[in-house]
């Protein structure tokens, strides 16, 4: 089974950057698309940025110019980079494949924190 182990989240200030990384174990990652999502106290875990194996990114518009996906194959990596954060970026953000579904495995997830 795959294993996700996201790192990387803290406190930070509005308009403040942070990077986050997940580790992911398995053999096929480079083949994967991969996601970041994030989920809000009382909210949806919804998908933020994905990444298909070739690098083709694509991101939802609250994030769009902000955040910026990456991997590394080679290290079995995923990355989120993030630039001018928000208050309302506050969530626990999570990596995965970019189609999985709430019932699948996911790791324990990176706290963001966002003061204003």
């Amino acid at each position: 089974q795959v294993q996700l182990v996201e790192s990387g989240g803290g406190l930070v200030q509005a308009g403040g950057s942070l990077r986050l990384s997940c580790a992911a174990s398995g053999s096929i990652f480079s083949l994967i698309e991969m996601g970041w999502y994030r989920q809000a106290p009382g909210k949806q875990r919804e998908l933020v940025a994905r990444i298909t194996p070739a690098g083709n990114t694509n991101y939802v518009d609250s994030v769009k110019g902000r955040f910026t996906i990456s991997r590394d194959n080679a290290k079995n990596t995923v990355y989120l980079q993030m630039n001018s954060l928000k208050p309302e970026d506050t969530a626990v953000y999570y990596c995965n494949n970019a189609g999985a579904t709430p019932g699948a495995y996911w790791g324990q997830g990176t706290q963001v924190t966002v003061s204003s």
